[in-house]
């Protein structure tokens, strides 16, 4: 894969945005583990290999439980590549397939980088969501109010500005903020991504489509075809 560089934790600068852009063009991108470096996804990185078991654990979920075609994303909230696939194209798959009845499972677990400084809280805040029935709201609002920094932006918001989302989503405070605070979920997040690194996860967004690898924030006619293959298996 094609090493690209990028500033740590600032805005991009003009040419890095240029090289970005290019790299949208060509290929998928996401953020590796190993560093904090952004690489690129080659058509081939996609092309079909041994299936890998992916546990979708007691993850949320959306759709059926029991569904032909199940999708398991390892993702960072801090991401940007994976709040691009967030805004251009899971919400494309849950008009598609889930909203219209189709038997399609989407599972979100995490894998929160070490290089981003909220990513694991984000995480705990959105299991202490789940407690109280708003999984998917927070999951929507943090990826929400990320996109506000603009792209490429790794800038975070605080612990106490989590806490303002969970009030506006209308949840209980003072059960989500001692939920938070104590990092009752920690756990629960690093086996996820534990999971994940077992089952050669090393950047975000990496996608398990029946098994099948899909590496970085793919345009949807990759997962309208990996999906309407396994819905006519």
């Amino acid at each position: 894969m094609e090493e690209i560089p990028q500033e740590k934790e600032t805005a991009l600068s003009i040419p890095i945005a240029i090289i970005i852009a290019g790299a949208l063009i060509a290929g998928a991108v996401f953020y590796s583990n190993s560093s904090s470096s952004l690489k690129t996804a080659n058509p081939s990185d996609n092309q079909p290999t041994a299936k890998v078991e992916v546990s979708a654990d007691d993850d949320p979920f959306l759709g059926f439980e029991n569904a032909k075609v199940v999708i398991i994303e390892f993702s960072d909230f801090q991401c940007p590549f994976c709040r691009s696939f967030w805004r251009d194209t899971l919400s494309q798959i849950k008009e598609k397939y889930i909203a219209s009845g189709k038997s399609v499972k989407f599972v979100y677990r995490d894998f929160p980088l070490s290089f981003h400084p909220m990513a694991q809280k984000y995480a705990e805040a959105a299991e202490c969501a789940e407690e109280q029935g708003k999984y998917w709201e927070m999951h929507d609002k943090i990826f929400e109010e990320q996109e506000k920094l603009g792209q490429g932006t790794i800038s975070a918001f605080d612990i106490d500005d989590v806490k303002k989302w969970a009030g506006e989503l209308g949840l209980n405070a003072p059960n989500f903020n001692q939920c938070l605070d104590s990092g009752k979920y920690a756990a629960e997040v690093k086996k996820d991504f534990d999971d994940g690194s077992k089952a050669g996860v090393s950047g975000t967004p990496t996608f398990f489509v029946n098994g099948e690898v899909l590496v970085g924030a793919q345009p949807i006619q990759t997962f309208i075809q990996a999906i309407d293959s396994g819905l006519k298996k």
